[in-house]
């Protein structure tokens, strides 16, 4: 029987290499298609994975620590599932992994063990992150000369009682009712994550840049002497500043709204400006940039590149238009309670315009704001000249660095990389759902978000990947077209009563060779497995 058995299989092997499953069930309508999941995307994602030494980083972390489960399946098969259909880990567990998709190793994985493999991760998150980074640059050949720190705040659905950082503070997410953390992220030019760093939710800018300095400097290193270093203004302090100078590296930074007026002389000629040339994208040939000139301004210590941006123009005057709006409705509101008698206290009053004050800094300096205790009411004036000198700096900014080699375009551009970090928060803001979380317990909070980063990871390489041959494209769309590369399970009766199941995967198509080939992928994305059973299928 098992001679035969092997006769048949051989066989069947012999029919697949000449003619698909979906071949033969359109010939035969007693041959079913049975089962198929989508895998070209979590195929590609497995192959960077390994490409990467992540299997090897992890077993090395467990040093013959052993476990009744794969810790390094699991935490695969929850960055695979943050990557392409992100959901609780009980969603993931229960539905994700069991029904919609097949990953190998990944079958008898307990809710249970995808939370052990958290725990785990946390317990190692500044090795695992070290080894990913230089193996990633290794592998990529990735820039280090620049840098790029920001931070971003995401939020919880609860109260989030067990997690002590859990605070309300500042909320990127328009989401000032919820508790939240503020997450830090290093990044290098092309958008690689070489650090990123969990503070509580009510942790300013530039309180949390030391303390990434030291994560840094205890996990990877920290920075090589002279590297620079480019944040946005809430970190652009003097203290930010000697903080970088004090480590030995260089700066690139975004001035403080006030320091625009030392130049205003210089923003109201167009002499010394030259625009910058910005090319569309290659995916949207007729896209229009906005126009953005630039003046190089040195001293003896700093260079100063001074820039004005008509987008940016259109930009401040709405902000401005609409903080004014809510400034006026609350100070009528404010003048309506005094005058009703509903607050009378002197000291309370003050404490209310310091609040309006606080909550629109803004537009507020541009109002001469007091309450008058004769006549029992609140006195406020537009002061006409403070805000004709916010009028004339609309759009205008101005990038400052302690390098003398840069000139006004190049700094300019080095600048404009900043954006590569907030679209890598956007990223694992949505297709990743970093947020909102659910997680109650710090620990497990923590290694969610480093759960997204470590998809990220993947998710830029794969692009970085494209774009190096010169595909512009993102992940959601690679993820979209791969996930039509489906495993399919066929069932073919026999005269003995026995069924045959095969497995394999269906036909790849043009659009899902040309990416496996430009990502450096095998196509054949599985060999095909058989399955007898002695027992007629009567599905």
């Amino acid at each position: 029987m098992a001679a035969y058995a092997e006769r048949l299989r051989r066989l069947a092997r012999s029919i697949l290499k000449r003619c698909s499953p979906e071949e033969l069930v359109a010939d035969d309508p007693s041959l079913r298609v049975v089962d198929t999941w989508p895998y070209g995307d979590v195929y590609v994602l497995e192959h960077l994975w390994r490409q990467v030494g992540l299997p090897e980083l992890i077993s090395e972390l467990l040093d013959n620590r052993k476990f009744e489960f794969s810790i390094e399946r699991a935490l695969f098969a929850m960055v695979a599932n943050r990557a392409c259909g992100p959901s609780s880990k009980l969603y993931c567990h229960e539905q994700w992994l069991a029904e919609d998709v097949r990953i190998e190793g990944c079958e008898a994985l307990e809710l249970h063990h995808l939370y052990r493999a958290m725990d785990f991760l946390e317990a190692h998150k500044e090795a695992l992150e070290e080894g990913l980074y230089f193996r990633m640059a290794d592998l990529l050949n990735l820039d280090v000369e620049v840098v790029f720190y920001d931070t971003t705040s995401t939020y919880f659905e609860g109260q989030a009682l067990a997690n002590p950082s859990a605070k309300r503070g500042y909320s990127r997410d328009k989401r000032p009712d919820c508790k939240q953390v503020v997450v830090g992220l290093v990044i290098n030019r092309d958008g690689f994550p070489k650090a990123h760093e969990i503070f509580d939710g009510n942790t300013q800018d530039r309180a949390s840049l030391p303390a990434m300095l030291d994560a840094l400097e205890a996990r990877v290193g920290g920075f090589r002497r002279g590297q620079t270093v480019v944040v946005d203004r809430g970190m652009a302090f003097e203290e930010n500043l000697e903080q970088l100078r004090a480590r030995g590296l260089r700066y690139l930074v975004a001035s403080r709204q006030q320091e625009r007026t030392r130049w205003l002389a210089e923003f109201e000629t167009l002499e010394g400006f030259d625009e910058v040339i910005r090319e569309p994208s290659p995916r949207n040939p007729k896209q229009k940039k906005t126009k953005v000139e630039v003046k190089l301004k040195r001293t003896e210590a700093e260079t100063f590149v001074l820039c004005i941006s008509d987008g940016r123009k259109q930009k401040d005057r709405a902000i401005r238009d609409k903080h004014e709006g809510r400034l006026l409705r609350d100070l009528d509101k404010l003048h309506a309670r005094i005058g009703a008698g509903r607050l009378v206290d002197e000291l309370k009053i003050g404490e209310a315009i310091g609040r309006l004050k606080e909550r629109y800094p803004r537009v507020a300096r541009y109002y001469d704001i007091a309450f008058d205790p004769d006549a029992q009411t609140l006195r406020y004036s537009l002061n006409e000249p403070r805000r004709e000198l916010a009028e004339r700096l609309d759009g205008s900014y101005v990038l400052k660095s302690d390098r003398t080699d840069l000139g006004a375009d190049e700094a300019w551009r080095i600048y404009h990389l900043l954006t590569r970090a907030e679209n890598a928060f956007r990223c694992m803001k949505s297709p990743l759902a970093e947020r909102p979380i659910f997680h109650q317990v710090q620990r497990r909070v923590e290694t969610h978000i480093f759960l997204c980063v470590l998809a990220y990871h993947l998710l830029v390489a794969i692009e970085k990947t494209l774009l190096d041959k010169g595909v512009h494209t993102s992940w959601a769309s690679v993820r979209d077209a791969l996930a039509t590369h489906a495993i399919v399970t066929i069932v073919l009766p026999t005269d003995s009563g026995a069924t045959m199941r095969i497995r394999k995967a269906s036909t790849a198509e043009s659009e899902h060779r040309e990416l496996y080939r430009l990502l450096g992928v095998d196509e054949n994305i599985m060999s095909p497995k058989t399955i007898w059973s002695e027992i007629a299928d009567h599905e």
